[in-house]
């Protein structure tokens, strides 16, 4: 019997990258026990500008393009993300092959003294490399006063301790797959702040014309995530929104609805257009561009063209 080829997977370098990237692998090897699977690490651009605000680097891709290059080239046959850092428009040659099963997509709070965002001291100092957690707790409290906070996840979690903050936001997914949940001090609410689109989920891509590995990666997709993260990418590339914009979504199917709820603000959360919309889980992509531009008529459009004028204008400064 003849050997399989082996399977090359590419992974970021971050611990959390790995942890994630070695579960596909778990879940892989057991849907197809006779292939042998190896991570090949890759460090993108993201990875390696960590001084820098996300919504300064400008572009898109600034955690996947490594990977991506790899995967037309041939140097590896799947790229793992995080679904939330995979552009709207991705290689004409690659495909998203499989969405597994989602993790929670809430945002949570680690705070020094365990408190909520409701009990934080006036003026409270909280860490966040997102616009869009910056733009939704400013809306929730005007006083707080937003940090930048880059790095990986155990990165940010040591400089809550020696940065002076309060407390720092963070995705919960992130937390869960890594088993820190015993630092949480609140799991923040919808009502409050959207998740980023994508937020909780994985994408497996790999090369369009490639149907052995389109078939072994394809065991690991959940149709319910698949349609609720797609729902959500295609709000998002009608917005064209990506990390230089407040833009917060979620959806999820309930039987064969799909309910999509999202958001846009301004970056100082003064003013944000939120809205929801549902119909069926097989029109999930028209549902997500339809409330797109629900969005855009009711005052979405203006938002989003100050928001791009302004760092238009910071990055004619650099």
């Amino acid at each position: 019997m003849t050997k399989e080829k082996k399977v090359i997977i590419g992974s970021r370098g971050s611990k959390l990258a790995l942890i994630q990237t070695n579960w596909v692998i778990s879940e892989l090897k057991r849907l197809n026990p006779k292939v042998e699977f190896q991570i090949e690490k890759i460090s993108t651009k993201g990875d390696k500008i960590t001084d820098a605000p996300l919504s300064r680097l400008g572009g898109v891709g600034l955690f996947t393009k490594e990977l991506e290059v790899a995967l037309i080239k041939g140097k590896i046959d799947i790229a793992v993300h995080s679904a939330k850092d995979v552009p709207t428009e991705i290689h004409e040659g690659l495909i998203i092959g499989a969405t597994p099963k989602r993790e929670d997509p809430h945002d949570v709070l680690i705070s020094s003294n365990n408190a909520s965002l409701e009990k934080l001291p006036d003026n409270a100092r909280i860490g966040t490399s997102s616009l869009r957690r910056k733009a939704q707790l400013l809306a929730f409290r005007s006083d707080f006063k937003i940090l930048d906070l880059r790095g990986n996840l155990d990165t940010r979690l040591k400089k809550l301790e020696t940065d002076d903050m309060d407390a720092i936001v963070v995705a919960h997914a992130g937390l869960l797959r890594m088993n820190y949940t015993g630092q949480i001090s609140q799991i923040i609410p919808f009502d409050i702040m959207l998740p980023a689109v994508g937020q909780g989920s994985l994408c497996i891509e790999i090369r369009k014309d490639d149907a052995r590995i389109e078939k072994i990666v394809s065991g690991i997709n959940d149709s319910q995530t698949r349609v609720a993260v797609e729902a959500e990418r295609s709000l998002l590339a009608k917005l064209q929104g990506g990390c230089q914009t407040p833009i917060g979504a979620y959806a999820q199917t309930q039987g064969k609805e799909i309910c999509l709820e999202a958001i846009i603000c301004t970056l100082d959360g003064d003013h944000a257009i939120r809205d929801k919309h549902s119909g069926p889980v097989k029109q999930a992509v028209k549902i997500g561009e339809e409330l797109a531009q629900r969005l855009l008529e009711n005052g979405g459009k203006r938002i989003l063209h100050e928001i791009r004028q302004e760092f238009q204008g910071r990055i004619d400064h650099i």
